[in-house]
């Protein structure tokens, strides 16, 4: 009985190539998906009444995809350097915050300029799915919080 596909070389090479084929094709698929969903600008339009993003830094807590870093590297093109943090009186309700007065939910702070805030607008939606509150951290710093619309 011959083992298959090793029995025969020309078959073992044929099922290489066909298998980086699928790994490759599928690796690019999910390429162009995340770039069109997350970066595209043909995928977003912020609603006209939106106020444009001024100029400087800014502190957004998040506590959701956005806390591993290979998704905030996706979504605005570095991985940053966070700090931990709490929100006391909420609590997570899948994708969304809900209060809640003796519960927390842990988070990281990330520092952003306004090219990145705009991004991660992008990526939250902005006036679509979310909306961005500032919101005071149980460290007493203020801190942009996306919140889901209704």
């Amino acid at each position: 009985m011959r083992a298959w596909p090793y029995w025969n070389m020309e078959v073992g090479l044929k099922y290489c190539r066909n298998l980086l084929v699928i790994v490759f094709t599928g690796s690019f698929l999910a390429a162009g998906y995340l770039w069109w969903v997350l970066l595209s600008p043909f995928t977003y339009s912020p609603p006209k009444e939106l106020q444009d993003i001024e100029p400087g830094e800014y502190e957004v807590f998040v506590y959701g995809t956005l806390t591993y870093w290979p998704v905030r590297w996706l979504v605005y093109g570095r991985k940053g350097d966070p700090d931990q943090a709490i929100l006391e009186g909420y609590r997570r309700d899948g994708l969304d915050l809900e209060k809640s007065a003796r519960e927390r939910v842990e988070g990281l702070v990330l520092e952003v300029d306004e090219r990145e805030l705009a991004r991660l607008d992008r990526y939250e939606r902005l006036g679509i799915r979310y909306e961005r509150v500032l919101m005071t951290l149980a460290d007493g710093s203020d801190a942009w919080v996306y919140h889901r619309l209704d």
